[in-house]
């Protein structure tokens, strides 16, 4: 066993991970010194946790997820994520610290393999359904990850993506309900169920979640096992969860809300899910009424979509509605408000931290306000040199509690985003007199669209190889529907090439190159970018355009 400073001995075999946190001098302040926090074992598995614990509170036939017709129980889910837990070590070789790439959307086969993998003392990095190839070979490199687990039908870009794997060495295929299509659904037929979980150190490394970061390629955020226990009692502090509810939405496993939302919280709170392989606002309002949902979690684009396609009956089952992910407009509250009774609870959080740090009241005192710190965190308005500002002053919101960044082998960008203990969220906001923070814009030149992060970085390194375009500049400009929209202000090589033929086809060689939904929906070209003396392009310029 590998000691771990200042802690008890990791579990950890393959020390990988560990080795790649930030340095003591870079990491954040962590607190966990609120009630809530204080009983928190130095020896834990996240996983165990919330399955095997729920077992052992007697919940093994409560239906945990609900996935299309499929209703799976609780012990259905445990004994699922036990056979696939010695697939991994018994067919694959796993030792605890290995990482495993999950990719999938969400299904109870997702949950199932996050669970197994950190059951078996594994890393688990949850992938999104909508990344390509040349995104995968980046963080199957960057985490060097020897095993991946992959829907079936998603098989086509990781197909591309595994022969670049340096550390790869088992791709195996499962279906969304294990109907046996994937080779890996067959591979648990042959297992038993039992599996007893690797007792892992509260602070191994359990998850990686790849965010995107303002230089173009992702950061890999690293979470303990100890953070996971953290946020099931954090923010349900404030947005509580009842086990007679049934909650769905639309935010990916592979995003920490979506992951908190639809798995970590409801195992833990013992409630159920109904999961959603592809979350149009029609399916979530078919899931809503066939289900009866009482919890609805999303971000403002989607409850924009449902305001305006939900019948006056489509949404009574619901009890409350969580928004993140983006800025929730006032004109977009007073709407759901109005059809549905229903006060939007609003809120912030960053995969750094794996949950909301601020968030409204279910009461909504403030329509408009983000929130006031989520009980367990700090939260402050700092000035460019660390400096917390007067209340009702703007600028960079930081903050620090139980969870926070612990970038993987990047000490850059840890150094910039950890300032004297504090969080630097790279959101703009202030402070009232009463405690409740105000959000204003972004700092820094990410964009978030539809709850999505797109780095203005990363798309215009893609529409640049493009061999009509000779210069380019990406920005975000306001959208009713999408909070931003991603704009492409184009220099062309041969100004004769100017036209909607050439707009589509650069469109269509961002999608087909990253992510469809980082694509400019909007494209201007011009005879050159404005800039600066000095030569930097002036991008608010380009936002008035």
């Amino acid at each position: 066993m590998t000691r771990i400073p200042g802690g008890v001995p990791s579990a950890h075999l393959d020390t990988f991970a560990r080795d790649r946190l930030p340095p003591p001098h870079l990491m954040p302040r962590f607190d966990y010194s609120m009630p809530h926090l204080a009983d928190i074992p130095d020896r834990l598995n996240g996983a165990s946790i919330l399955i095997d614990g729920a077992i052992s509170d007697g919940f093994a036939s409560k239906t945990a997820f609900f996935c299309g017709d499929a209703a799976w129980s609780y012990g259905e889910v445990q004994d699922k994520a036990d056979r696939i837990a010695r697939v991994l070590v018994e067919d694959f070789g796993l030792v605890p610290g290995n990482r495993v790439l999950v990719r999938s959307a969400n299904t109870p086969m997702a949950v199932a393999c996050w669970l197994a993998v950190l059951k078996a003392g594994g890393v688990c990095v949850n992938t999104m359904a909508l990344l390509r190839a040349r995104e995968l070979v980046f963080i199957l490199n960057k985490a060097q990850i020897s095993i991946a687990l992959s829907d079936i039908d998603l098989a086509d870009e990781l197909e591309l993506a595994k022969g670049s794997g340096e550390a790869l060495r088992h791709v195996s295929y499962f279906s969304s309900l294990c109907t046996g299509k994937g080779d890996l659904d067959r591979r648990l037929e042959k297992k038993t169920g039992g599996f007893k979980a690797v007792e892992t150190a509260a602070d191994d490394v359990a998850l990686i979640t790849f965010t995107s970061g303002t230089t173009g390629n992702p950061k890999g955020a690293m979470h303990f096992h100890r953070d996971i226990l953290a946020v099931c009692r954090c923010w349900p502090q404030v947005f509580t969860i009842d086990q007679d509810e049934i909650i769905t939405g639309s935010p990916s496993l592979a995003f920490t809300y979506g992951m908190a939302a639809f798995m970590m919280y409801p195992l833990y709170w013992r409630a159920t899910a109904a999961l959603l392989p592809k979350p149009s606002a029609d399916a979530i309002l078919e899931i809503i009424e066939r289900r009866q949902v009482t919890s609805l979690y999303t971000v403002p684009t989607m409850y924009h979509a449902l305001l305006e396609q939900a019948g006056t009956q489509s949404l009574k089952s619901l009890r409350k509605a969580s928004s993140a992910g983006e800025h929730l407009r006032q004109r977009l509250w007073e709407g759901w408000l109005d059809k549905t009774g229903i006060r939007l609870v609003n809120g912030l959080g960053m995969t750094e931290f794996l949950t909301h740090f601020i968030s409204e009241s279910m009461a909504v005192e403030k329509p408009g306000s983000t929130g006031r710190a989520v009980p367990g965190y700090t939260v402050g308005v700092l000035d460019d040199e660390g400096n917390r500002l007067p209340l009702g002053s703007k600028g960079r919101l930081a903050a620090y509690g139980p969870t926070g960044g612990r970038y993987m082998d990047d000490a850059e960008r840890q150094a910039k985003f950890v300032q004297n203990g504090w969080n630097v969220t790279g959101d703009i906001a202030e402070q009232d007199a009463d405690g409740r923070f105000w959000y204003t814009d972004r700092s820094d030149d990410m964009i978030v669209t539809s709850g999505y992060n797109v780095s203005a970085t990363e798309v215009e390194r893609v529409i640049l190889d493009h061999p009509k375009v000779y210069e380019c500049a990406v920005v975000g400009i306001d959208d009713d529907a999408r909070g931003k929209i991603v704009r492409a202000c184009i220099v062309l090589k041969d100004e004769r090439d100017r036209s909607e033929t050439t707009a589509k086809e650069i469109q269509d060689f961002v999608k087909a190159t990253i992510s469809p939904y980082k694509y400019p929906r909007d494209i201007q070209f011009l005879e050159e970018l404005p800039k600066t003396l000095t030569g930097k392009v002036q991008r608010y310029r380009l936002r008035t355009l």
